[in-house]
């Protein structure tokens, strides 16, 4: 399985999460200091809110997927701010 890394700085989290949900795959997101969270699991998405919501800054992370066609959509949505519209 060819795994593909974006990497994300300064992203707003509701508009990532909007954007994962439209990925065909697992979308992992993975933090400097070593967390690996599947973010079309909700329970992982609320932890990583809240993880995010306690940090004075967020901190750099890499979005992780095998699919590409998710690469490809996260990758506008961090390069331009794209956020799909919901089908």
């Amino acid at each position: 399985m060819d795994k593909r890394y974006i990497k994300l700085h300064n992203v707003d989290f509701d508009d990532l999460i909007k954007t994962v949900e439209e990925c065909k795959g697992d979308v992992y997101l993975e933090t400097a200091d070593g967390d690996v969270l599947n973010l079309k699991s909700k329970l992982c998405q609320m932890i990583g809110l809240s993880t995010i919501l306690s940090n004075t800054e967020v901190a750099e992370a890499t979005l992780r997927c095998a699919n590409p066609q998710d690469e490809t959509l996260l990758f506008r949505f961090n390069l331009y701010g794209e956020v799909p519209e919901k089908e």
